[in-house]
């Protein structure tokens, strides 16, 4: 089982060339990716993603990248004509307002004014030492990722295992109390009408009619029975390693069978502890939030 909260972190290098990846997650619905990068890996950007859907199915996933490159390559310097054209132009009116001023300006001053001149990243130069580097430092932050993931992944296991069983030790509670509940209203029934005729004849047929009414209304042992089966369901694919989908709906499940358990409740102690179940599965759905 994976958290879907882990931070990773790879580094590689290869002929001069230090490429460092850093990869943070957080939880979300759906597998969502943004990836921060140089200008010179952005033709790379769909690579980047199919590698990490290789394994990651869900979560939030922020991706920095950074590199440096110490190999000796030759500098591209661009010239922004329409800011030299801005700058010229703003000299001029200058020089037509304060005729009296020295004009200075010249070729040289002009390659010194602020974005004049900048130096180009070329995309195209991302080449198969930069795209090895770039590979080999997203698996180590994925590896790195996932293994903190698996950590804290463990961790919700446990805790959710064990909210599990105390789950089943309230059903349990329900599954000895529900056959009682019948019982206790065919007596209160009987005690209420001795009560209200007195010494007159009861008939007996009548009390039984109505009490298997009752009876059947506020029968629970489907619900049980559906419950027991989400509790060993439950077990089995926290053996799995991807599960947030599967729990996510069989906790939907669990919290329909106790909003059905609680509704056919006619008695204090049932409603009592179909309160504490529908409590313990809503802690069980958030940690759930949490699992890929």
């Amino acid at each position: 089982m994976l958290s879907m909260t882990g931070y990773g972190k790879g580094e590689f290098e290869l002929d001069g060339i230090t490429l460092t990846c850093e990869m943070r997650s957080v939880n979300n619905r759906y597998l969502d990716v943004v990836i921060k990068c140089p200008r010179i890996f952005t033709a790379y950007e769909e690579v980047i993603r199919a590698t990490i859907k290789e394994k990651m199915t869900r979560g939030h996933v922020d991706v920095f990248i950074s590199y440096k490159d110490k190999r000796e390559k030759p500098t591209n310097l661009a010239v922004d004509l329409s800011v030299a054209t801005a700058y010229v132009m703003a000299s001029q009116s200058l020089k037509d307002a304060f005729p009296y001023l020295t004009d200075d300006v010249t070729l040289t001053s002009l390659m010194r004014y602020p974005d004049v001149l900048r130096q180009e990243e070329d995309v195209a130069s991302a080449d198969e030492s930069m795209i090895t580097a770039l590979k080999g430092a997203l698996g180590l932050a994925i590896d790195n990722l996932n293994s903190m993931r698996a950590v804290e992944g463990e961790k919700l296991k446990a805790d959710m295992l064990s909210r599990v069983g105390e789950v089943e030790r309230l059903v349990n509670c329900l599954s000895e109390r529900a056959p009682m509940v019948a019982k206790n209203h065919r007596e209160k029934l009987a005690a209420k009408i001795k009560e209200y005729l007195g010494e007159a004849q009861v008939d007996e047929s009548r009390i039984l009619t109505e009490a298997a009414i009752f009876a059947d209304k506020s029968n629970v042992d489907e619900e049980l029975t559906r419950l027991y089966s989400h509790i060993s369901q439950f077990r089995d694919i926290c053996k799995e390693k991807i599960v947030g989908r599967k729990l996510d709906f069989l906790v939907q499940e669990f919290n329909r069978e106790a909003n059905t358990t609680c509704s056919k409740s006619n008695d204090v102690e049932v409603t009592r502890l179909g309160l504490a179940l529908k409590n313990e599965i809503e802690k069980i759905r958030e940690q759930v939030q949490n699992v890929e």
